[in-house]
């Protein structure tokens, strides 16, 4: 999709560079204690075009929604920039963040928690409208509120009633409805899903797509089911300690995957034919994900990866790309082992 958008001549609507989230975390005892940082995301760059979807991939700890954040302007960076439309939003304040809030949303991973519970339905989807577009009329903002309610599968009559009322794919469906009420350019999922049963999380991803076709929507998509990511992306980041391991289309990582990390978690996804499941070979990882106050020198991939040399101890692989096939991998050997 970012491909044929770039060959169109499209800019991006948005410009990740180098991006860095390092928190200072205070160690050791009492006496001797000292500042270390954690770094949750370790320069990630990459482009997203209008009407595109990113998955964005990896284990728990990868920085997958600390780079979510990040982006939105939600937490403070460390370095690098992000550009929205052109304009720079690394380092604004709220006040100077606020003209960009109606076109970026996002919608979080538990649909109840992510709800206040004291509001009705219709409060809470208008809420935005309120905050962010006072100038509104009252009958215009109900007018919204009850179109959308429609369009995420909901019905107005439900638009005094309260999130505990609801099961948690409807509230998840309230969440769509109040982020898609400011008609945003982009919205950030941050594993809108994972919280929900297999049926349900069809019915969003589902709904994600639909009104992403009608409005032109960008999506960032985070999630740990790749079989869910491979069916809403276009392209598949997979992360890794903060960094980028492999970006590819979705075609090129689900059929070819290139780095030892993205091949051990699609071995991981099952498959629904009984008999291929059995004769699948599932790459099992040794050991935990290291920590990223401490992160391995060199590959930060290297203490599990079964293809790791010395070479991947004392230099961090760059993040290359194969042959002009805006297909981006970052390990030393991936060419020698396919």
């Amino acid at each position: 999709m970012s491909a044929a958008a770039d060959a169109a001549g499209q800019p991006p609507l948005l410009e990740v560079r180098d991006l860095k989230v390092h928190f200072p975390m205070r160690t050791g005892g009492i006496f001797k204690s000292h500042y270390a940082y954690l770094k949750a995301v370790d320069g990630v760059s990459f482009d997203l075009y209008a009407g595109e979807t990113l998955g964005i991939v990896g284990e728990s700890g990868c920085g997958k929604s600390t780079l979510a954040r990040a982006i939105l302007n939600l937490l403070p960076t460390s370095a690098g920039r992000t550009v929205w439309m052109g304009d720079e939003l690394t380092g604004l304040d709220p006040a100077a963040m606020r003209p960009y809030r109606s076109d970026l949303q996002i919608i979080f991973q538990d649909p109840l928690a992510s709800l206040d519970p004291r509001m009705t339905v219709g409060d809470i989807i208008a809420e935005p409208l309120r905050t962010l577009h006072p100038e509104i009329p009252r009958p215009e903002v109900q007018r919204r509120v009850a179109e959308m309610l429609e369009r995420v599968g909901l019905t107005p009559q439900m638009i005094n009633r309260y999130p505990h009322e609801f099961s948690g794919g409807q509230c998840q469906r309230i969440g769509v409805a109040r982020a898609m009420v400011l008609e945003p350019k982009l919205i950030v999922c941050d594993e809108p899903v994972s919280a929900l049963d297999v049926s349900i999380q069809a019915q969003i991803v589902n709904l994600l797509s639909e009104l992403q076709r009608e409005f032109g929507l960008a999506l960032i998509f985070i999630s740990h089911d790749l079989s869910v990511v491979r069916h809403i992306s276009h392209r598949v980041m997979v992360l890794y300690l903060g960094k980028i391991m492999e970006l590819a289309s979705r075609d090129d990582i689900y059929r070819a995957p290139r780095h030892p990390y993205t091949k051990a978690l699609i071995s991981a996804v099952p498959i629904p034919d009984p008999d291929r499941e059995r004769q699948k070979q599932r790459i099992v990882l040794a050991g935990d994900l290291p920590s990223p106050l401490d992160p391995p020198t060199g590959c930060p991939f290297r203490t599990r990866c079964p293809q790791a040399t010395q070479l991947c101890a004392d230099e961090a692989p760059p993040l290359e790309e194969e042959d002009g096939a805006a297909h981006w991998v970052a390990c030393h050997h991936w060419r020698e082992v396919g």
